[in-house]
C-alpha cells in the first residue's frame, strides 16, 4: 500500500457559547480547523484533523498547518501509511520541528491502518478499557457568578469534572475557585487551569488562599521552572500541560516530581503515534493523564476517544469532547457525549466519514 495523495481542507468551527476565553484576555470566537485526507493506491483513504487554539496559545497556528502540509506531503508520496513509526521518522527528517503539522497526517494514517485491518484504532493502541470514559468540561473565563452558573448547567448534563479558566486577577480567581467548589458534590473534580497566566507571586497567593479547597492546580505559570517552584509550595494535586511538549520534558517532570497529572495533547506531540508513546510511558511511571488536543471538531474528538478508551482506566484522569463545543459537524459517526461520558467507535479506524458539504474544496492538494 502506498500514499498517492495528501489533501487539506479548511473548516471554520463557531462555538455554541459564542466565544472561549482564558488567561491574559485571550479569546476565540471561531476556530480554524484543518481536515487532512490521505489517499492510497488501494482506494483506502484516512482522515485527520488539526485545530490550534489560536496563534497565541502554543507554537502553532492554523495557516501554518496547511503551509506545513504543502511542504511535507511530497516527501511522503509512495510511503506505506501503515508503517507508522517509519512514517514519523520520514516526517521528522523532512520537516524539523512543527509537530502539530504532522499530527493530522499521522492521525489519517492510523485511520487507514484501522480500516485495512478491520479494527478500531483503540484496539490497535492497546485495547478498549470499560464501556466508556469520563469527560471534563472547560469553563470559559467569566465572572465568578457566571462561571458558577455554567458549572451548574453542565453538572445537570452529567459532567463531574470541571476545568475552570483562571490565570487572571488573583482575588477574582480565588473567588471563582471557592464559589464553584461550594457547588460541587462527592465524586466531582475541580481543576483550576491558569494556562500559564499567573506570575509566581500571584500563583503563590492563590494556592495559599485555596489550600483548604479540594482543587487541582494546572499550569499556573509560563515556564517549567516557575511551575515547579509553585508545585513545591502547593498542597493540592498538580497538573502540567503547556510545559509538557515531548518525551524529554515528560521524563524531566517525572524525575522532578513536578506533576501528579499531565495533559497529553495529540497535536502538540505530533500525532497519535507519539501521543500513545507518551501515554504508555506515563502508565509505566504511574502518572495520570488527561487525553485531549488543543481544539477540534468531530475528527479530533474521534481520535481523542480512541486514545482515551485504550488508556487503562485508573490512569485516565479525564478526556474531552470538543465536538460538543462547536456548531459545525464535519464527520458522520463521531462519538457523542452522554451524561458526561463518551465511548470510542467500534467501527474500523476512527469510525468516521467526512461530511463533504462541510469541507468544500481542498486548500492543499499534493499527488
Amino acid at each position: 500500500m502506498k500514499i498517492t495523495r495528501i489533501a487539506a481542507y479548511q473548516v471554520d468551527l463557531p462555538l455554541h457559547e459564542g466565544s472561549y476565553k482564558w488567561s491574559g484576555g485571550k479569546s476565540v470566537e471561531v476556530f480554524d480547523s484543518t481536515i487532512v485526507r490521505v489517499d492510497t493506491d488501494t482506494g483506502l483513504s484516512g482522515y485527520g484533523e488539526v485545530c490550534p487554539l489560536g496563534p497565541f496559545y502554543l507554537p502553532a497556528y492554523a495557516a501554518g498547518v496547511r503551509a506545513g502540509i504543502r511542504e511535507l506531503a511530497p516527501h511522503l508520496l509512495g510511503s506505506d501509511p501503515r508503517q507508522l513509526a517509519r512514517l514519523n521518522r520520514q516526517m521528522d527528517a523532512a520537516l524539523k520541528g512543527h509537530p502539530y503539522v504532522k499530527s493530522g497526517i499521522d492521525m489519517a494514517c492510523w485511520d487507514i491502518l484501522g480500516i485495512a485491518t478491520g479494527q478500531p484504532i483503540c484496539a490497535l493502541l492497546g485495547g478498549r478499557y470499560g464501556d466508556d470514559f469520563v469527560l471534563y468540561r472547560a469553563i470559559s473565563q467569566e465572572s465568578p457568578e457566571a462561571m458558577t452558573q455554567k458549572v451548574a448547567e453542565y453538572r445537570e448534563q452529567g459532567y463531574r469534572r470541571f476545568q475552570l479558566k483562571v490565570g487572571g486577577d488573583p482575588e477574582t480567581d480565588i473567588e471563582r475557585i471557592r464559589q464553584i467548589a461550594d457547588l460541587l458534590g462527592a465524586g466531582d473534580k475541580l481543576i483550576a487551569d491558569a494556562n500559564t497566566g499567573w506570575l509566581m507571586h500571584e500563583a503563590a497567593r492563590v494556592v495559599a488562599a485555596v489550600a483548604d479547597v479540594d482543587v487541582y492546580i494546572e499550569q499556573p505559570c509560563n515556564s517549567y521552572a516557575e511551575c515547579l517552584s509553585i508545585r513545591r509550595r502547593c498542597s493540592q494535586p498538580f497538573v502540567l500541560d503547556e510545559s509538557v511538549d515531548g518525551i524529554a520534558m515528560l521524563l524531566r517532570s517525572h524525575a522532578d516530581q513536578a506533576a501528579d497529572v499531565v495533559n497529553i495533547k495529540i497535536s502538540k506531540l505530533g500525532g497519535l503515534t507519539k501521543a500513545a508513546l507518551a501515554r504508555d510511558l506515563c502508565v509505566e511511571m504511574g502518572v495520570a493523564m488527561t487525553i485531549e488536543d488543543s481544539w477540534g471538531g468531530d475528527i479530533v474528538t474521534a481520535a481523542i476517544a480512541h486514545l482515551a478508551h485504550s488508556t487503562p482506566t485508573e490512569f485516565l484522569f479525564t478526556a474531552t469532547d470538543f465536538n460538543s463545543y462547536v456548531t459545525v459537524s464535519t464527520a458522520v459517526g463521531a462519538p457523542q457525549r452522554a451524561n458526561g461520558r463518551m465511548a470510542a467507535a467500534n467501527a474500523p479506524g476512527l469510525g468516521i466519514a467526512p461530511r463533504w458539504d462541510a469541507l468544500g474544496e481542498p486548500q492543499v492538494d499534493v499527488s
